[in-house]
């Protein structure tokens, strides 16, 4: 079966834990995307391939190699192929240090992007560092810090084109426990938001972050005796974790210039709690940028192929 479209000149992959994303690049930027809950935490070694083939198959045309380039953790210990990280300071991504990766179909020529690796003090990324290179593609000339929110939030120091040093927080994971695992899920069911209270949790660790552990038990004490809503635990939740990030991480955003990549919602909130500390930052979208990082590994994967 032939694509509705003409054959893509490559195709661009992102495969992290959870899920695996691919899009169908042409001249013009993309012609179709897929996604799948294949992640790689839930694959064995030889399941990656047929994974990817589910996935893209449609795109394939016989008689014809199509490149594909990947990021994220499909390139871990844990994943289809290592590819050793890059030490910094360097540059986010090194067309040249992509790894090609062993393959049964004569219809793809993988390549995987490698992460980056600080010594000391001890830190890695994986599928970030493209990001990076995407947003530096979309704002050249940027020297700052690059905040990534997520479940493992970083914060990137860039200068010259270089990742200088970068500093990885489990904000997104800690909420996700607290919120789902711990005492405090019995208050907060529910999706809603409060954007006081998340402003109010922000301040309260920002400015005393050695309070933390006792701010959080607040949360459930105060839905018991004093009426706090879902929602409202849930907001102050979120602005006690990202102020207590920020208070850890501001060597990163102090008198610098800042840029956002990510999810819009969570971006969002990271602005709102820089915005209180009088930090104006930019937000790009993570999509855009990892897209835009891939393809500048694919512009000249012919010569290396």
């Amino acid at each position: 079966m032939t694509p509705p479209f003409p054959p893509p000149d490559w195709i661009a992959v992102d495969w992290g834990t959870s899920n695996l994303r691919a899009w169908a690049m042409g001249a013009d930027g993309v012609l179709a995307a897929a996604t799948s809950a294949e992640g790689m935490g839930g694959l064995t070694r030889d399941g990656f391939e047929p994974a990817l083939l589910r996935l893209i198959s449609a795109w394939l045309v016989p008689g014809r190699v199509i490149p594909v380039v990947a990021c994220g953790m499909v390139g871990s210990r844990q994943g289809w192929f290592e590819a050793p990280y890059r030490t910094v300071p360097c540059a986010p991504l090194d067309r040249s240090a992509l790894v090609r990766v062993p393959v049964a179909s004569d219809q793809i020529a993988l390549h995987i992007a490698p992460g980056l690796k600080q010594t000391q003090p001890a830190d890695v990324m994986r599928g970030e560092e493209t990001q990076i290179a995407g947003a530096l593609a979309l704002m050249p000339g940027f020297d700052g810090v690059f905040c990534l929110p997520g479940t493992h939030s970083k914060w990137v120091h860039i200068s010259a084109g270089e990742v200088v040093s970068f500093q990885t927080f489990m904000t997104g994971e800690m909420f996700a426990l607290l919120s789902e695992h711990s005492v405090l899920r019995h208050g907060m069911q529910g999706a809603g938001w409060d954007d006081a209270a998340f402003e109010a949790g922000v301040s309260e660790t920002l400015s005393r972050p050695e309070r933390i552990g006792a701010k959080l038990f607040s949360l459930r004490a105060e839905g018991l005796i004093a009426n706090l809503q879902p929602a409202q635990a849930r907001a102050r939740l979120s602005g006690l974790l990202i102020g207590t990030e920020l208070a850890a991480a501001k060597p990163y955003w102090l008198g610098q210039s800042v840029a956002l990549i990510g999810a819009e919602a969570l971006s969002r909130s990271y602005a709102k709690a820089l915005a209180l500390q009088g930090v104006d930052a930019t937000v790009l979208p993570g999509t855009e940028c990892t897209l835009a990082g891939l393809a500048t590994l694919a512009l000249k994967l012919e010569a290396i192929r």
